[in-house]
């Protein structure tokens, strides 16, 4: 009889906490906030009927969650932009290291032959020179003769002069080639390290909020993805609410045309960190890789974007500029005109249209000022 009562409240617990979810389910998007998610490990125990659904002692609302997961994917984010400079400088001082080992090879090629040739001018001087000057003019056929010889000799030992002078400076050259060839070389190590410590970071910071997602109910999941699209919404409503459209009407170069045209046909692909195309891209790399397609090369990363290419107002806007996201400038998006972007979120959502002031805003650049 003990164990039928015991079920029976267990069943009348069960239908009490369905009847929470079913309630929670209906409320409207932005109410969602309220909404506990248990940490893992965490006890929990069933709502009793009438009681507040403010979390338990070691639960997360969902909308911490959500916090949460945002933050974690902005620290891959700023990571992926330290891997991708790393890898772009890694590239270009490759490419350097590969022209200096050139330069060696050449310069060893020289000095062979400047060698060779200024041991043969030595010799050839050696036996016209042996006697003296006295002896050369009376063994001549005639004085003019003997000038005409001691003119070639003068000219054969500024050659052998001019051979050393040259050797000298070959091997000047070979040695500063080797010299910046070492430097190379411990830069390219240091960049291995700092590429192999920011993937190291992306993959633990994507990996921890993966973990977090995927511990959600399926429900939770969509939840999640509303309370983001809710913030994000909120967020263009306050900067549209300040009237700064207003302002901006500046009209697309040719150029900027051409990017968001890239840009454009990029929509719907995924978010890859360190992608550049065609399948995949992250921020910079959707960014870097429309203004290539417009025949502007910029640099690769968001910071570097933001370092490097003029700034200008946000007044001032116009379609085809690249805005800067975040104090880290960790983000970057193409703006494409009426208060919208298209841009790379992050892991897990692919290439959209979004509005230019979902995120906060740290700059705009113009890669064709």
């Amino acid at each position: 009889m003990g164990t039928v009562k015991r079920v029976r409240r267990r069943g009348v617990s069960a239908l009490t906490l369905l009847c929470a979810m079913a309630v929670l389910a209906s409320a409207p998007a932005l109410g969602l906030t309220g909404t506990a998610y248990a940490a893992p490990g965490a006890p929990t125990s069933p709502a009793a009927p009438g009681a507040p659904t403010a979390p338990e002692p070691g639960t997360k609302s969902l909308e911490q969650v959500r916090k949460e997961i945002d933050e974690l994917y902005r620290q891959a984010g700023t990571a992926t932009d330290a891997y991708n400079q790393a890898e772009s400088e890694t590239k270009a001082q490759s490419e350097r290291v590969v022209e200096l080992a050139k330069q060696v090879a050449a310069g060893r090629e020289r000095i062979t032959s400047l060698k060779e040739r200024a041991g043969a001018a030595a010799r050839a001087q050696y036996r016209s020179s042996g006697l003296p000057p006295g002896a050369r003019l009376a063994l001549s056929g005639s004085p003019s003769q003997y000038l005409d010889g001691a003119d070639r000799l003068r000219q054969g030992e500024k050659a052998t002069a001019d051979l050393l002078a040259e050797l000298n400076r070959t091997q000047n050259d070979l040695q500063r080639y080797s010299k910046d060839a070492s430097a190379l070389w411990r830069q390219l190590e240091a960049n291995r390290v700092k590429k192999e410590t920011a993937k190291k970071e992306i993959e633990e910071k994507i990996k921890a909020a993966q973990e977090l997602e995927s511990k959600l109910e399926a429900e939770e999941k969509a939840r999640l993805l509303q309370l983001e699209q809710d913030a994000q919404r909120q967020a263009q409503a306050a900067w549209l609410s300040s009237g700064v459209l207003k302002e901006i009407n500046g009209a697309a170069s040719e150029a900027g045309k051409a990017a968001i045209r890239f840009a454009t046909a990029q929509v719907g692909k995924p978010y890859e960190w360190g992608a550049v195309g065609p399948r995949s891209y992250d921020c910079s790399g959707l960014t870097s890789q429309a203004w290539l397609a417009a025949g502007r090369g910029i640099p690769r990363t968001s910071q570097e974007q933001l370092r490097l290419l003029p700034k200008v107002a946000i007044k001032d806007m116009r379609p085809g500029d690249l805005i800067i996201y975040f104090d880290d400038a960790s983000h970057v998006a193409l703006y494409v005109g009426d208060g919208a972007i298209i841009h790379a979120p992050r892991p897990g959502r692919n290439i959209t249209l979004a509005g230019a002031g979902s995120m906060p805003i740290k700059a705009v650049v113009r890669p064709d000022a």
